[in-house]
């Protein structure tokens, strides 16, 4: 089995289905290899799994035809609210907050729960006639050595085009068959991830609480409901996993407090361990890597798919240029320019990311005094608030063209 694309992508869960709509729409014949089968995540029950999209990657949904399918079911992010404290006695004085009114963007970003974003991929996929879905198979084998990137499926059948990319996570097994090694480091951190309902309405504000065991986020979705990612060390997390729904939401409580009213779980209970994953290249010949598979980040802020959606805007602008040049859309220059473009900005946010939860994942006392009068000073300086916003939004002029919602 051979097939015509130019395009393939070993992946299908996000950022390979917005990846391989990015690439029809520049031209480009596409197959996607997903080792999992259709109705794995087709439209399953609500489970709690949801992600903040910043306002910038909103904009890529919205340029590469997702985004009607989800304006109707996610919840517009109105403002965020950032503290500190210890779980059972509240948050210390001074905190940080953001409101969407500041930037004249509208809402600061949306949570879009995981079962409708993958079904609005799946769906518009099926819309595109460029785009080849595979799914139910796994890759054992691939050849990038010569004029065409080769992949070899459990089955036997092989597939080909001219350039290979994973989007297969951060245990990406097309990363490895490539040579490309990992740097980075465990956090001894697991996050416990799931979903509440509430008495009062959230009225579209986030929270992000930092105590010492970790931070907890607590993130609204549509109606009196929130997801939570709530990180703590990693003996203790397993540990309340292990507990039933009662016994556990004993110890979410002090930490999420009373402020929405009594709290009830909804949907089923999440547990990922936390490490920071870096890929030393997030190219190699005939291939480039994508999402999670070039970079795990720890999750605060969100960024994972936020960072995901940046790597598709970019080699899909890089790609689409390259080949209205007649370049080999594959050759080392065009995919220089990709790293390039990309691995400046993500290690940045990892290490960014990675030193905030060092600073505040502690109860040292000094530390905890500067924090307080770090997030007040921010606070008090609209300016500041402005930056923050902005740059966690992705509003940034030097961005591909998809996340400034335009066309490549």
């Amino acid at each position: 089995m051979r097939n015509a694309a130019d395009i393939l992508i070993v992946g299908g869960g996000l950022n390979g289905p917005a990846l391989a709509l990015a690439l029809a729409q520049g031209g480009f014949r596409v197959t996607v290899v997903d080792a999992r089968p259709a109705p794995a995540r087709a439209e399953p029950g609500f489970d709690g799994r949801a992600y903040a999209l910043a306002i910038a990657s909103v904009r890529v949904l919205s340029a590469i035809g997702v985004w009607p399918d989800l304006i109707d079911r996610a919840q517009p992010i109105l403002g965020i609210r950032v503290s500190q404290g210890h779980a059972g006695q509240g948050a210390f004085p001074f905190s940080l907050g953001f409101d969407h009114a500041e930037i004249e963007e509208g809402p600061m970003g949306q949570m879009v729960e995981d079962r409708h974003l993958y079904a609005a991929f799946r769906a518009a996929m099926a819309r595109e006639e460029r785009i080849t879905l595979i799914d139910g198979a796994r890759v054992v084998a691939q050849d990038t050595t010569g004029n065409r990137a080769t992949i070899t499926l459990a089955s036997g059948d092989e597939l080909e085009a001219d350039l290979l990319v994973g989007c297969d996570g951060r245990e990406s097994a097309t990363a490895a068959r490539a040579g490309i090694r990992r740097l980075g480091w465990d956090y001894g951190q697991t996050a416990l991830v799931c979903a509440v309902a509430h008495e009062r309405p959230h009225e579209g504000v986030a929270h992000q609480f930092f105590m010492p065991a970790g931070p907890l986020a607590i993130l609204p979705l549509r109606g009196n409901r929130s997801s939570i990612v709530w990180t703590e060390a990693t003996a203790a997390a397993r540990a309340i996993a292990a507990l039933d729904d009662a016994a556990y939401l004993e110890i979410l409580r002090p930490r999420f407090g009373d402020f929405l009213g009594e709290i009830a779980l909804e949907g089923a209970r999440f547990a990922y361990p936390l490490r920071l994953s870096l890929a030393e290249s997030f190219v190699a010949p005939r291939l480039a890597l994508v999402g999670d598979a070039a970079h795990g980040v720890h999750p605060i802020a969100g960024q994972g798919l936020n960072l995901g959606l940046r790597d598709v805007a970019a080699l899909a602008e890089v790609l689409t240029l390259a080949r209205r040049r007649g370049e080999d859309v594959a050759g080392p220059g065009v995919l220089a320019r990709y790293q390039e473009w990309r691995r400046f900005d993500t290690v940045k946010m990892a290490l960014g990311m990675d030193a905030v939860n060092r600073l505040f994942s502690n109860a040292n006392p000094l530390l905890e005094g500067l924090r307080g009068l770090g997030l007040g000073a921010v606070d008090a300086v609209p300016a500041l608030r402005r930056a923050f916003i902005r740059e966690a939004a992705g509003l940034n002029a030097a961005e591909p063209r998809l996340m400034q919602g335009l066309p490549v």
